[in-house]
């Protein structure tokens, strides 16, 4: 079985070949913008549609990555890695943090968050 981003990629460059595909980068942007819309506007109706619009949404980034030049299984890579960098800093304040339910204690993760990336800024 094909894991779906590569079977997603696979279809795209397929019916590229055919030259039904986008001709300029700007149209991807457009329709990336399209599908985010269709998702927010699925928000509240049925798991189906929103499984339907986030598909719609991930398929087009996909397209997007292909056109960017960039390996859309790799970046996501990198970013669930990068999100575990992050996170993990922020676990290490757990015992600075106002305790669970004190509305302070999300602005204070976001802190560490932002700490946390801007070290990694620091360092490219």
């Amino acid at each position: 079985m094909i894991r779906p981003l590569a079977e997603a990629l696979r279809l795209q460059r397929e019916a590229a070949e055919l030259e039904f595909d986008w001709r300029h980068l700007d149209e991807l942007w457009d329709k990336l913008a399209e599908e985010v819309g269709e998702l927010q506007q699925a928000a509240g109706e049925s798991q189906d549609r929103r499984e339907d619009e986030l598909g719609d949404l991930l398929f087009m980034a996909v397209n997007l990555a292909r056109h960017l030049g960039v390996d859309a299984e790799r970046a996501l890579a990198r970013a669930n890695a990068k999100f575990e960098r992050r996170f993990g800093h922020v676990c290490k304040h757990l015992a600075q943090l106002p305790p669970p339910g004190d509305p302070r204690r999300l602005d204070e993760m976001e802190r560490y968050w932002q700490e946390a990336k801007q070290a990694e800024r620091a360092k490219r």
